[in-house]
């Protein structure tokens, strides 16, 4: 018995080890990150301290004084791109996995099996195509390339269709229909709200992809008042060597963080439930 409980003791203080060292990991690139955002150029340069500095005001004042540089322009181009990309990617992602889910007709294998098809074709593969017909259609300096491709996120939609084959009985469905509601005012009014903590997870993860995305804005977007984040990030980085200041990159990394980590206190109580029923058929 003394051996059971020693073995069960041992166990539990290398798995609470294991953990703490993994987040300890996880957390270090953000100490790092807001420790270099105190200092100057030339303190970073020497190498890295654990103690911070006292240049954090100094670094955000030359960051939002740059006349070359318009980040408040760029966390409202980042905030308007993420926040409709998130809401076009979970309310029509939701609504065609509605349509598989609830509805019995002849290609629903077919279509199903399609649209997990697309899932893993790489953005990079049709991007050519696409910018060329953005370039046609005028649209190459805008923000809805960005946007309108949402509508269609596989990924988004497959976990939908596994969430509501857990928490959505399609008696449920019929039951709405034989009360004369229509098939939109059943979606939005019963659907919807079953489906609150999928639909909050995957705008989570919709909203950070678009925030964080570099590739398709970085061949999308040239004028300065369109650009996002990670452009001024990147157009920072790649400034004149005599101009170069790593305090001015820190500090853009970190303004850059604060929405994510808004976005997620404000939503993170829905993660762990729809992860776990959007894991689980019923």
């Amino acid at each position: 018995m003394n051996g059971k409980r020693t073995s069960l003791v041992i166990s539990r203080a290398l798995s609470y080890a294991l953990l703490i060292f993994l987040v300890a990991m996880c957390l270090i690139p953000f100490v790092v990150l807001l420790i270099n955002a105190t200092r100057n150029h030339a303190d970073i340069q020497r190498g890295f301290s654990f103690v911070p500095s006292s240049q954090f005001f100094v670094n955000l004042k030359n960051l939002m004084n740059d006349p070359n540089l318009p980040v408040l322009r760029g966390i409202l181009n980042s905030l308007t791109v993420s926040g409709l990309t998130a809401l076009c990617a979970t309310y029509f992602s939701a609504l065609t996995a509605y349509a598989i889910h609830a509805y019995d007709f002849r290609l629903r294998k077919i279509a199903y099996s399609f649209i997990l098809m697309v899932m893993i074709v790489p953005t990079q593969v049709s991007a050519l195509g696409f910018l060329r017909m953005m370039v046609r259609l005028n649209w190459a300096n805008s923000f809805w390339p960005l946007i309108l491709p949402a509508i269609a996120s596989p990924v988004v939609f497959f976990f939908m269709k596994q969430y509501m084959e857990a928490v959505l009985p399609v008696e449920v469905v019929e039951a709405s229909r034989i009360d004369g509601a229509g098939e939109f005012f059943t979606f939005n009014r019963i659907v919807l709200p079953m489906m609150k903590p999928a639909i909050a997870v995957q705008a989570i993860f919709t909203f950070v992809s678009s925030w964080n995305n570099f590739f398709m804005p970085a061949l999308l977007l040239k004028s300065q008042d369109k650009k996002t984040l990670p452009l001024l990030i990147a157009q920072l980085r790649s400034a004149d060597f005599m101009k170069f200041d790593m305090g001015k990159v820190y500090m853009m990394i970190t303004v850059a963080i604060v929405p994510i980590l808004i976005v997620y206190l404000f939503l993170s109580k829905f993660i762990v439930r729809g992860v776990t029923l959007g894991s689980v058929k019923g």
